[in-house]
């Protein structure tokens, strides 16, 4: 069995990033989230790097805290806080900031922590066994890992409080009805459309999809005329790149545009 935490393999124009604990359903320790930052660090570096693809070996794409990596003083009072400000909130906006899109490929269950790191990507597939559970309440927690800010909008405000309160599973063809991710495939396809998915991406112009990436997130919380200022002056950048002056000549020529990414 392999003793590396995070499995990546880079392919042309994107890397795929695995979680490697598969004997604990790839649930989070300390050393995981350590390894998982050091992988994000060299993506963010290789300039060749237009996507990413997170998913996890196994039968399950994250289960979340491995409670067996939690430090329980004599007290018996553990620092949550401290665990959530130093491991898991960085994580989750890193996600979210990266400039690139991110996909994750969720082959199977997604709890706690593990389904609030998927929605933090910017696009869900799941294989047809997965299954995302917001299991928090059972152990008498609260989602964390922006579960509460996610829920609401990928499943609306009714459905955010069942599932919370509840923390019942969440098939993946259910998850794909109520919008709370893009895609299902048959577990033995999944990959191969991930990697596909990520090739995609890969070919675009990325420097502008960051830039979307970066209107959605502000509309949360702009105005309309907020978000209405944004959109100028984000579209003002895009169209000063080189992948705009591409897109247009490609469109005029009538052949497949060739994005460098570069903005």
């Amino acid at each position: 069995m392999s003793t590396e935490l995070i499995l990546t393999e880079v392919r042309e124009g994107y890397r795929s990033i695995q979680l490697n604990r598969p004997e604990s359903l790839n649930s989070f320790n300390r050393a995981l989230h350590a390894a998982l930052g050091a992988a994000l660090d060299a993506a963010e570096a290789d300039k060749s790097c237009r996507a990413l693809m997170l998913t996890g070996t196994g039968r399950g794409f994250c289960a979340g805290q491995d409670l067996s990596d939690v430090d329980i003083p004599k007290d018996g009072h553990p620092d949550l806080a401290k665990t959530i400000d130093t491991n898991y909130n960085p994580l989750i906006r890193r996600l979210r900031a990266l400039p690139m899109p991110v996909i994750a490929a969720v082959n199977g269950v997604a709890a706690g922590a593990g389904a609030n790191i998927a929605f933090a990507c910017d696009i869900v597939l799941a294989g047809r066994s997965a299954k995302f559970i917001q299991a928090f309440s059972k152990i008498a927690l609260v989602p964390d890992s922006g579960g509460t800010w996610f829920l609401p909008r990928v499943a609306g405000s009714a459905r955010a409080r069942a599932l919370a309160l509840l923390g019942e599973a969440v098939s993946a063809e259910q998850a794909e009805a109520w919008g709370m991710i893009w895609k299902v495939y048959d577990d033995a396809s999944l990959m191969a459309e991930a990697h596909k998915l990520a090739a995609h991406l890969a070919r675009q112009p990325t420097g502008a999809l960051a830039l979307i990436k970066q209107a959605l997130d502000r509309s949360e919380t702009n105005t309309l005329n907020q978000q209405l200022d944004l959109e100028r002056d984000l579209q003002g950048q895009a169209g000063r790149g080189p992948d705009f002056r591409e897109g247009v000549a490609a469109f005029l020529e009538k052949r497949p545009a060739q994005f460098s990414g570069a903005m």
